[in-house]
């Protein structure tokens, strides 16, 4: 049987020349860089420090409590404010790694359809797919485990009684008004976000993956 071919062409800044490709061949370049992507990003943001010690996704209090921190902080007790925004951040930490199974297996359930429309996509089109199809379950298997570890955090009782009276008087948007929800959230945002880096960094340059089929994927 002939084997039905993909041609892609050079556009979107990423593809300096045509390639002709099996379907196939590039259903499995896209699931190459998904399951890349998607384990860089959890090795990089579940373990200590991951999110705490980079800038792009340390989970801070939400905008709106700020200035309580501010007066905590004058009152003398920064510390417990330091401490509570540690415990979000570790939080997040021990929660990521759940995300690996579930994240590889999306990459490698991705369908023929999904593939092309990644290849022919923007440049988070990656990022997209995975948080299309993971974000939700995802979040419920990072509840209980950011639950868990807040849970020993005296502090974070009293920001969810807070913010639950500051949402009431829509100070305070509803999805923040819940310390565990926000702070599962964010590490979702996170962790998307990182995958989103990764991906960038094999459509710059894929030959730096020494991947022979995304370097045809996304050569240029």
């Amino acid at each position: 049987m002939q084997r039905r071919h993909l041609v892609i062409i050079a556009g979107a800044g990423w593809l300096g020349r045509a390639h002709a490709l099996s379907e196939n061949d590039a259903a499995a370049g896209i699931r190459t860089a998904l399951e890349r992507g998607a384990l860089a990003a959890v090795g990089l943001l579940g373990k200590d420090n991951g999110f705490l010690g980079d800038e792009r996704v340390r989970i801070a209090l939400p905008d709106k409590l700020e200035e309580v921190a501010r007066l905590l902080r004058a009152a003398g007790q920064g510390k417990r404010v330091d401490d509570l925004v540690t415990s979000m951040n570790r939080a997040a930490e021990r929660a990521v790694p759940l995300a690996k199974g579930m994240l590889v297996d999306a990459a490698r359930k991705i369908t023929l359809k999904d593939a092309l429309g990644i290849v022919k996509g923007s440049s988070t089109s990656v990022t997209e797919y995975f948080s299309g199809k993971t974000r939700e379950p995802l979040h419920g298997k990072f509840l209980p485990i950011v639950t868990d570890a807040m849970q020993k955090v005296s502090l974070a009782a009293r920001y969810n009684s807070f913010a639950s009276r500051a949402a009431t008087f829509g100070l305070l948007k509803k999805e923040d008004a819940n310390l565990q929800q926000y702070i599962t959230g964010k590490a979702l945002d996170g962790l998307f976000l990182m995958i989103g880096e990764e991906e960038k960094k094999i459509r710059a340059d894929p030959v730096k993956t020494g991947s022979r089929i995304l370097q045809a994927v996304f050569g240029r």
